[in-house]
């Protein structure tokens, strides 16, 4: 179930899970949700960019936690598992695309 509120003009200015004084409520299958939703997807393009933003940040708390300036146990403790779970999805990939290992003699 959704919360609608409408513009003046009757369509829906925006949407809410949560009952609001004023709102009018919806189903989620009704056609204007549907419709609302399809009319504010996001760019593909945006969410490209959105992931690569989300990598500055992770780079920027690793570089903030190995100078110093903050410890990993100050962020909130949702946000050090997503850090955790993220840091240990991409060792993983970095792992995999390690193909010769780090043996330093190769060279």
């Amino acid at each position: 179930m959704f919360h609608v509120f409408r513009s003046p003009d009757g369509s829906i200015q925006s949407v809410s899970r949560q009952q609001q004084l004023g709102s009018e409520a919806l189903d989620e299958h009704h056609p204007e949700i549907q419709l609302f939703f399809k009319s504010t997807a996001v760019d593909p393009a945006f969410d490209a960019a959105d992931a690569g933003f989300v990598r500055v940040l992770e780079d920027l708390i690793d570089t903030l936690i190995l100078k110093n300036v903050i410890h990993h146990t100050d962020l909130p403790v949702a946000a050090q598992k997503k850090l955790m779970v993220r840091k240990g999805l991409r060792n993983r990939i970095h792992g995999a695309l390690n193909l010769l290992g780090s043996d330093e003699r190769l060279l």
